[in-house]
């Protein structure tokens, strides 16, 4: 647990997040269809063995509350517009974060009738986890590499 602590903590002062809680990332969850797997490990990383809550990471139930859309599952056709409507109902800047191989587009349903294709087809990716289903050390680094997106583009956008 300690090489996972000090891992996170130089993955945060190399992307600029060095002070304690220098920055926060309301994340809004949405499962469009998965296995579960991956819930399970972002679950993981949610408690107190890992918990991202001390990184400033936060599950957040609306996403008119969130700074970052995670997905997760291969997106079904039933879930797109749906997608569509939490990304567009999330405050600028925004940032949408594909959680393990199905949302990617690789993973074992990529090729399914009633999926609608990799999610970038459907909203604009900015950070990839791959992995099916990736460990929650993975899962923490890439929300804080969230974290970072979500950062510079709200400088870009002063």
């Amino acid at each position: 647990m300690y090489v996972l602590i000090r891992d996170l903590n130089r993955l945060r002062s190399r992307i600029g997040l060095e002070r304690p809680r220098a920055g926060s990332l309301a994340v809004r969850h949405v499962d469009a269809g998965s296995c579960n797997g991956c819930e399970h490990e972002l679950a993981a990383a949610s408690g107190p063995h890992y918990d991202i809550a001390r990184f400033g990471l936060s599950i957040v139930a609306s996403p008119r509350h969130a700074d970052a859309l995670l997905v997760t599952g291969p997106v079904t056709r039933q879930m797109v517009e749906a997608l569509r409507v939490a990304y567009a109902a999330m405050p600028e800047p925004r940032v949408v974060v594909a959680l393990g191989d199905c949302p990617l587009g690789c993973g074992v349903l990529g090729s399914a009738a009633d999926i609608a294709g990799p999610l970038e087809q459907i909203v604009p990716v900015d950070v990839r986890i791959p992995g099916c289903p990736p460990p929650p050390e993975r899962i923490a680094a890439g929300l804080l590499e969230a974290m970072a997106a979500a950062r510079s583009k709200a400088e870009r956008r002063l």
